[in-house]
């Protein structure tokens, strides 16, 4: 049997990479580490320094109307979601170079913890 043929169907039955972090964010510290961290600059429900969150997660970046985003952000093609959360809070310049937001969350833990807690707040 040629293998080239069968591959591709396998390749699809096997699940995607997950980040171990992603597996084990929990939303009650990251709701914490939010408050902490996060609210000197955005709110859930408000528009601040930064837009609000409440349904950040699998909104288009730069689409809360009423808030005044970079052009890099305006114009990006990212949606936001665990992947793309995560890598933000790592190094924002390197997801959206020309953007605003100059704070990084060092701790993987810390990160997977604050995009569970805006999963949750977004109903996901």
């Amino acid at each position: 049997m040629n293998s080239r043929r069968w591959l591709p169907a396998a390749l699809a039955l096997v699940p995607a990479f997950v980040d171990p972090a992603l597996a084990n964010g929990n939303a009650e510290r990251g709701r914490d580490l939010y408050e902490s961290r996060c609210i000197s600059c955005h709110s859930l429900d408000a528009n601040r320094i930064g837009p609000k969150h409440r349904g950040v997660y699998g909104r288009k970046a730069g689409s809360v109307p009423e808030f005044t985003y970079s052009p890099a952000v305006k114009s990006s093609s990212v949606v936001w979601n665990d992947q793309t959360l995560m890598r933000w809070l790592t190094n924002p310049q390197e997801v959206i170079p020309g953007q605003r937001m100059n704070f990084r969350v060092s701790q993987p833990q810390d990160r997977a913890d604050i995009v569970a807690y805006l999963k949750k707040e977004s109903g996901q």
